[in-house]
């Protein structure tokens, strides 16, 4: 019997130790980003283990940071049925919690995990402040409240520095973490990721080259370790995207790196739509059609990869797929619908109507296009930064009505990024549409244009061409006074840049337009001023016709 008691002690000693050496793999592969690998080994551990609640609630954290909500809630409401460790799932359903926004439930589930610690336990602390930074609605003070609570009771934990730096660095704290992620690498020399988010730090910073050197360090330490690729490729995005002149070759290191954390992480549906995700940002519509149709084969419900065809087919000429992908995407109240697809929706529709030369659009499928934008901007004001593209292909191909209309959704959204180069573009497109032949000037129209280069000038003074065509405007609206104002500032701020700026021929050529349209508003009011004009346009003329035959006329 005693025989039997001493085995029976050492099968549940081996059983436990095999239970933590496999919840601790499953940890390892959650780190690495192997997140099919990680549900794998969780699966496992809840079927040989039912009565504990520690893998369905790190099992649920892995379904919730997939954004896949219902899975995640049911391990939860599994963890918190559990006979041990129960109390961890209620930290699961807190943030479910904070992400709906009902931060006194979250509250009171975070109470009822803390509730049964013991007095030197942290691990729910860390949990509870992870909870806090990785809700759709973070609370990074909240955080570092509570990951100091574990901090308190076991200073060297590289758990709790690691997510202690996580929290300074969404609170904008970048000395704290920075201390936090070096103090958790200290501790813990294996703990790669901590190390990693050092190279993070200098890539938010726009330190591309030391963040690379950075990264690299960790691949020196361990080159399987597939999330530091993911970094390495989102830093030679932001590199090619803040240094145009590096666009192509970072593009590519981009998507190089990125294939290369797929190729140590997954290729479940889940890290395809990542990598989806990544292919748009760095412009790689071949590829992205190619990984949507492989995501088809994988899985042909999931309502994302039309998102995915959407996107590619339009950037790929196939609009009619584009279409129909988007439309079947966004009529389904039960997608999360994003502001980018309508607009995609809308420039396939324009597409759809504009000619083989893109000389002309049909005027009910630039309409049609149209209503799917305002569905954007109505959803995302800054939705109006992505709409210049198009505008300026329009603008080029001499459609200024159309154009015109693209680059007001801007003017009216000061905070967008692109609100000065709309406000040009939109003055610039009323201006040409209005200056036909036989075209009778659309007052209002013309008087919005006004306004819109009176924002270029508010923000920046000194852009003469914003004077010019202020100038222009009014002169088709036959306001003299303000005309001839900003005639004269455009000769004042081109004369301040000094002769190279004068010796230029178009200059010349804007500076007669000037004089003459001066000289013409005086004509029948101040006769001498009028001459003075005409005589200033044929100092730099001579032979100007016009200038000749007024001052003929006048005399």
């Amino acid at each position: 019997m005693n025989k039997f008691k001493i085995f029976s002690v050492a099968l549940m000693a081996t059983a436990a130790g095999a239970y933590a050496q496999d919840i601790s793999q499953a940890k390892k592969a959650i780190d690495a980003e192997q997140f099919e690998k990680a549900k794998t080994v969780l699966q496992s551990i809840i079927k040989a283990k039912p009565t504990d609640g520690e893998a369905p609630f790190i099992l649920g954290n892995v379904y919730l940071s997939q954004q896949v909500a219902d899975s995640a809630k049911i391990y939860y409401l599994n963890s918190v049925a559990a006979s041990s460790r129960a109390n961890l799932g209620y930290i699961g359903l807190g943030q479910l919690d904070l992400d709906n926004k009902n931060v006194a439930a979250a509250q009171a589930n975070f109470a009822s995990a803390i509730k049964p610690m013991k007095r030197k336990d942290v691990e729910e602390f860390i949990y509870i402040g992870r909870a806090y930074i990785n809700s759709v609605n973070p609370d990074y003070k909240n955080a570092i409240t509570t990951l100091n609570r574990a901090l308190a009771l076991d200073s060297q934990n590289a758990q709790v520095l690691l997510a202690l730096g996580d929290a300074y660095y969404g609170d904008n704290n970048q000395n704290e973490a920075y201390k936090s992620y070096r103090n958790a690498f200290q501790a813990d020399p294996t703990l790669l990721r901590a190390k990693m988010q050092l190279g993070v730090l200098l890539k938010g910073a726009k330190s591309y080259d030391e963040a690379i050197k950075s990264f690299n360090e960790v691949i020196a330490l361990e080159a399987n370790y597939g999330p530091v690729y993911r970094e390495l490729a989102e830093t030679y995005y932001k590199w090619a995207r803040n240094k145009p002149s590096t666009r192509e070759a970072n593009y590519q290191k981009a998507i190089t790196n990125y294939e290369k954390y797929l190729s140590l992480t997954d290729y479940s549906i889940h890290s395809r739509m990542r990598h989806a995700d990544f292919l748009i940002l760095v412009e790689d519509y071949k590829a992205l059609e190619k990984e949507a149709n492989e995501m088809v084969k994988l899985d042909k419900v999931n309502p994302r990869i039309f998102r995915y065809l959407g996107y590619a087919a339009y950037e790929n000429d196939n609009v009619d797929v584009a279409i129909k992908s988007l439309e079947d995407y966004t009529k389904n109240p039960n997608n999360k619908i994003i502001a980018k697809d309508y607009l995609y929706l809308g420039f396939a529709k324009i597409k759809k109507g504009t000619s083989a030369d893109g000389a002309s659009i049909d005027p009910a499928a630039f309409e049609a296009g149209l209503v799917e934008i305002r569905k954007a901007i109505t959803m995302e004001p800054l939705a109006v930064q992505d709409l210049g593209d198009l505008g300026k292909v329009l603008f080029g191909k001499k459609l200024y009505k159309e154009a015109a209309i693209l680059f007001e959704f801007g003017t009216k959204v000061p905070e967008s990024t692109t609100y000065l180069d709309d406000n040009v573009y939109y003055g610039l497109s009323v201006f040409y549409d209005n200056n036909k032949a036989n075209v009778k000037p659309d007052p209002i129209a013309l008087q919005k244009a006004d306004a819109a280069f009176v924002n270029v000038l508010t923000a920046s003074p000194t852009y003469q061409e914003a004077y010019l065509y202020r100038a222009r405007t009014n002169r088709l609206l036959e306001n003299d006074e303000v005309m001839t104002q900003n005639y004269e500032e455009y000769i004042a701020k081109s004369t301040e840049k000094g002769a190279e700026e004068l010796a230029k021929p178009a200059v010349k050529t804007k500076f007669v337009e000037a004089y003459n349209n001066m000289a013409a508003s005086y004509a029948n009011t101040d006769k001498a001023k009028a001459i003075e004009y005409f005589n200033k346009t044929l100092a730099l003329d001579p032979t100007n016709a016009y200038a000749t035959q007024s001052l003929n006329t006048l005399k």
